[in-house]
């Protein structure tokens, strides 16, 4: 049995009563191993669930439940064919279904160019009067957005579908006649689809985003999203550093041979879709930023993607197809319903795709869940669902992919991917894998940055501090440094715990830069709660420990840079106190500005620091431990603290840089690339 099913439910079994779970994993059972379910077989599972049969799926359950259906949908849809599943979706569209479900039925149907309903016969669903309210009606689709109800998506799904019927204008509206400023975007780029660019209903879309000059040199398109956080701010949302390594990678891959343009798409909520706000900006020569809307108040987070699976894709698919995407690779690289929706419309447009796999979230399934379990922890039981539902979409990615290029690890190698991936172990579609190190770009210099460099190092400190910055008497101790989203993976709460249970408080300055204190997600909240009550405990140690709100890439650096600096008179160090690192990029940066640098020896960081020559390696797994492996830093001398730097700052030199990550990926992108047909602009 492949890891991540729990239950040999057969979904081509007749059973009243399933539960969500069991369902669910009779369907990625069949998604796995096959044979596909015929249509009408999945819709009565799918109808089951959502009809009230058994237990009714909550929130996370109905995320986890669509994502099956929809990956089991296109292999049933490929041994069935198209007929037997327009038939399907037509009995189970006239059927009353309840306003979600009928949503993800339009949904499959335009992701496979069917036509089940006639444009008329979409008008009860678009009004609500040919839905049910039981089973799944009603709840909401959103976990923080009370706006996102079933009603709405079902509203927007009609629309996307409608987007593909030749006579669907009676049913839409103008944009104008809306007032909400994600539905006034959406109907416009609907009509753009149907009636093409000349429409004036097209034109709000066509505005956002006009097509971007021809590039310089012929060559493929490289598409690399980033859904998650924000690019170039580390610490803010929940995509980490990749927002830093895709911003740096992005430049450095436009101006690799064979590649004509780089397109970075991110996401925008609808509080930022502003009157005029373009939707395409240029980063830098040959590389783009796309925004694609999402009907959240602010950015997605990972865990709630499975909502927005289905409008991701299209949007995707709409976005990229309007600017031009032929020939082109598609780049994943974070294992999330994000990601498959990405992945779908690179199906959808005949793009290559190309997954970065890693260890997690295989590995962090066997070491959260390997012990025996109380069947009354609930949250356990929930994340474990979680887990196994991204072990699946990892799954589900390689599955999808062209290539698959790996993280190294210990010693550059790829035996632990393939401990989690067996089907890897001889690569994958005929071709090896590939590990190249992810490496950092070296900031341009700016006249400005030596002032620059000052102002943040002594704004650290502050004669009436509070909780974002240190008393100046502590400029005289040995100073910590971490930064990265306030995240449980990050344990930023564990190295607070460490720091003050060693007595490392009363000898050292703790700063912590991450989280964003305008939009915290309820996470960075929780985070935030339990430092403040860790705090609460230990009255002296706040005058030594400054949280400080997320700060742009490029000032964490200066930064690093400034505090590195023998004339500022400041012994600092590095912490990662991270559960895992799959590679580690913030303490790469450390390492490059000159600061001596600890990450945890789970993941990828030992690939890069040998303990105690270029950095420390760091027990993350407890408390304990982890004090342990602080006290080492303030304990070095000056002349080794000053050796470890120098030898760091020389290993990301010679091997981390970004540069050779790019010509590496670049040759196997081109690899890939066969002659093909075009996806043309518009």
């Amino acid at each position: 049995m492949c890891i991540g099913d729990s239950a040999p439910a057969d979904p081509r079994r007749p059973g009243a009563g399933l539960s969500t779970d069991a369902l669910v994993a009779g369907l990625r059972r069949a998604t796995r191993r096959g044979p596909a379910p015929d249509p009408g077989e999945l819709l009565a599972r799918l109808a089951e669930a959502s009809g009230g049969v058994g237990p009714a799926p909550g929130p996370g359950g109905r995320r986890r439940l669509w994502t099956a259906v929809s990956e089991l949908w296109g292999q049933s849809l490929a041994r069935h064919g198209p007929r037997p599943a327009t038939r399907e979706l037509r009995r189970a569209l006239l059927s009353a279904p309840d306003p979600g479900t009928a949503a993800l039925l339009l949904d499959l149907a335009d992701a496979h160019g069917l036509r089940p309903l006639r444009a008329a016969e979409l008008r009860p669903l678009l009004t609500g009067t040919g839905t049910g309210t039981g089973g799944a009606g009603g709840r909401r689709a959103g976990g923080r957005d009370d706006l996102r109800d079933d009603l709405r998506v079902l509203r927007h799904a009609g629309w996307r579908h409608l987007s593909g019927l030749p006579d669907a204008a009676p049913l839409l509206p103008a944009p104008a006649a809306v007032e909400d400023p994600y539905e006034r975007l959406l109907l416009s780029a609907v009509w753009y689809r149907l009636a093409g660019a000349s429409h004036p209903a097209a034109a709000l879309f066509t505005r956002a985003l006009p097509v971007p000059r021809a590039p310089r040199r012929d060559g493929m398109v490289v598409v690399q999203p980033m859904l998650q956080g924000r690019l170039g701010s580390p610490g803010r949302g929940s995509g980490g550093g990749l927002g830093v390594l895709l911003e740096g990678l992005g430049d450095a891959l436009a101006g690799c041979g064979g590649v004509a343009r780089v397109l970075t798409p991110v996401t925008v909520g609808r509080g930022d879709l502003r009157p005029g706000e373009r939707l395409l900006d240029r980063h830098g020569e040959g590389h783009w930023v796309l925004r694609l809307p999402t009907d959240t108040d602010d950015r997605v987070a990972s865990e709630e993607m499975g909502d927005h699976r289905a409008d991701l894709a299209w949007w995707t698919t709409r976005v990229l197809a309007r600017v031009g995407c032929s020939p082109a690779v598609v780049h994943v690289r974070w294992a999330d319903d994000g990601a498959l929706a990405v992945a779908e419309a690179a199906r959808r447009l005949g793009l290559r795709l190309v997954f970065t796999a890693t260890p997690d979230p295989h590995r962090r399934l066997i070491e959260r869940h390997s012990g025996p379990r109380d069947p009354r922890d609930s949250a356990g039981a929930e994340a474990m669902r979680h887990d196994l539902h991204r072990v699946f979409v990892a799954d589900r990615l390689v599955a999808r992919s062209d290539a698959v290029v790996a993280i190294p690890g210990r010693g550059g190698g790829t035996e632990e991917l393939v401990r989690y991936f067996p089907q890897l172990e001889d690569g994958h579609r005929g071709r090896p894998l590939i590990a190249p190190p992810e490496g950092i770009p070296v900031p341009s210099p700016r006249a400005s940055d030596r002032r620059e460099r000052r102002r943040l190092v002594e704004g650290l400190f502050r004669r009436n501090p509070g909780p974002e910055a240190l008393d100046p008497a502590a400029r005289s101790l040995p100073l910590l440094l971490n930064v990265g989203r306030l995240h449980p993976v990050k344990q930023q709460d564990l190295l607070v715990e460490s720091w003050l249970a060693s007595g490392l408080y009363r000898d050292t300055a703790l700063v912590l830069i991450g989280g964003d204190p305008d939009r915290p997600s309820p996470v960075e909240v929780a985070m935030r709660r339990r430092i403040t009550d860790l705090l609460a405990g230990v009255p002296g140690a706040a005058p030594r420990i400054a949280l400080v709100p997320a700060l742009p890439n490029r000032e964490v650096r200066l930064l690093e840079q400034g505090l590195a600096d023998p004339r500022a008179g400041i012994r600092a160090h590095y912490v990662c106190s991270s559960a895992k690192e799959e590679f580690g990029l913030a303490i790469l940066e450390a390492m490059a500005a000159g600061l001596p640098a600890a990450g945890p020896r789970v993941g990828g960081v030992p690939h890069y620091i040998r303990d105690g020559v270029n950095g420390l390696l760091l027990d993350t797994s407890s408390t304990a431990s982890l004090a342990a492996g602080l006290a080492r830093l303030p304990a070095l001398s000056e002349p080794a603290r000053r050796e470890m730097a120098e030898r760091g700052r020389l290993t990301v030199r010679r091997r981390y840089s970004v540069t050779g990550t790019a010509e590496r990926l670049a040759r196997e992108y081109r690899s890939l690339l066969a002659p093909r047909a075009a996806v043309p602009a518009g």
